[in-house]
């Protein structure tokens, strides 16, 4: 519909990547406004890039299944709903392509290494730093922010993607 809006709706989607990765790496959640967002964005960029609706419908398979897969990942206690929620987010934008397969091969190698970090962290430093964020990162009983992993992952992915290639292009880059 609008052409050249495109482009910049397509900022979103770093933007936002950077937004959760800050988020969860201060207070521990994702915002359901920013993975909302990041959703309703992506229909706004289909709808100016002019898409088929068979493509949008993919795109929208993936993000359901994601979707799907992340709650009852929710439900066995081995993710935050905020990171099922930004996972399913990300495969909306991704689609049924192997950009999706490398965001989620990607995740798993960035989490695990984020994972690593923070449990020799946590063995070494005590959470006694006087800062919120710190200290609660370094609490052993509390779980991984892998939104940060989730982040880096949808950013790599992004970056190598054809979505990436307006604004590529846009950028001179």
């Amino acid at each position: 519909m609008i052409p050249s809006l495109s482009p910049l709706l397509l900022l979103a989607f770093p933007l936002a990547m950077f937004a959760a990765m800050a988020t969860d790496l201060t207070s521990m959640t994702i915002p359901n406004r920013l993975v909302l967002g990041l959703g309703g964005i992506f229909v706004l960029y289909a709808l100016s890039a002019d898409w088929q609706w068979d493509a949008v419908a993919f795109h929208l398979a993936a993000g359901l299944g994601a979707l799907a897969v992340g709650i009852g990942c929710f439900a066995a206690g081995w993710m935050g709903g905020g990171d099922a929620k930004l996972i399913a987010a990300v495969a909306l934008w991704f689609g049924l392509s192997p950009d999706l397969a490398e965001f989620a091969l990607l995740s798993s190698v960035f989490g695990g290494v984020l994972t690593l970090v923070v449990l020799l962290a946590r063995t070494l430093l005590r959470p006694t730093t006087g800062h919120g964020s710190i200290d609660r990162l370094l609490d052993r009983a509390n779980g991984v922010p892998y939104g940060v992993a989730l982040g880096i992952a949808g950013l790599a992915t992004f970056a190598q993607s054809g979505l990436s290639l307006p604004l590529r292009t846009m950028f001179d880059i």
